[in-house]
């Protein structure tokens, strides 16, 4: 089942044309993955799936239902939600209270401790610190505490814009683990990602933007064998 498709969407800041046509389709219990060069338009496009800035064209559809015209919070309420670039935790909140945050329009309290409760057994880092303030926290703590309150609202659909910056080679293999085994069980992946390599390797289908364009899109293993790809992301 196609659980998001984008179609034609174009975004300007000012006179400067951000993305220009693209369109791409996520099928429910897929991981995607976009990759590209900075300023290639990969984040304003994950900002435009979720309203956060408008589009001057194009639609964007989840679940089979338009997202023009809803608010951010209804896209959640929906059932995507967006894990940020730069993780955007609540710093001087403890982190309990920021997992509880993600969870803001529940009403089922008993459901809430328990999933809690997951969090904490999913990321037993973040059970260990729930008192600590966020900004406290280590950078991959911090991604892990991002990535935990996403799930706090039970999405169907996880947007993950750039989870692996900043950190060091070891927590980049955890965070990639973390995204696998999220998907296992049964949340479908957007993944916005510079390192290519990891990007790919945990995919099923991939999409090249350069430029705020779709260039290349195919099966994961395919981009991962195409010669442009690895000249401009692999390193080969």
């Amino acid at each position: 089942m196609e659980l998001l498709k984008v179609e034609g969407l174009h975004v300007y800041y000012g006179a400067i044309h951000a993305l220009k046509g693209v369109s791409l389709t996520v099928n429910e219990g897929e991981i995607v993955s976009l990759i590209g060069a900075n300023g290639a338009g990969k984040t304003t496009l994950m900002s435009a799936i979720m309203n956060q800035i408008p589009s001057s064209d194009g639609t964007v559809t989840f679940m089979g239902t338009p997202n023009k015209g809803r608010k951010t919070k209804d896209i959640v309420r929906a059932g995507m939600t967006l894990v940020p670039e730069g993780r955007n935790v609540f710093p001087r909140t403890n982190v309990q209270d920021n997992l509880l945050l993600g969870a803001y329009f529940r009403k089922d309290k008993e459901e809430i401790r328990k999933d809690l409760q997951k969090m904490y057994e999913m990321f037993p880092r973040l059970g260990e610190r729930r008192k600590q303030l966020a900004g406290t926290l280590s950078g991959g703590e911090q991604q892990m505490l991002a990535t935990a309150r996403a799930l706090m609202s039970r999405p169907k659909m996880l947007l993950m814009d750039e989870p692996s910056m900043g950190l060091a080679p070891i927590i980049v293999d955890q965070v990639f683990e973390t995204i696998v085994r999220i998907n296992e069980s049964g949340t479908t992946i957007l993944l916005v990602e510079q390192n290519a390599n990891q990007a790919l390797r945990i995919a099923k289908r991939g999409y090249v933007i350069e430029t705020g364009e779709v260039v290349l899109e195919d099966d994961a293993g395919s981009l991962m064998q195409n010669e442009r790809v690895r000249e401009a992301y692999l390193g080969a």
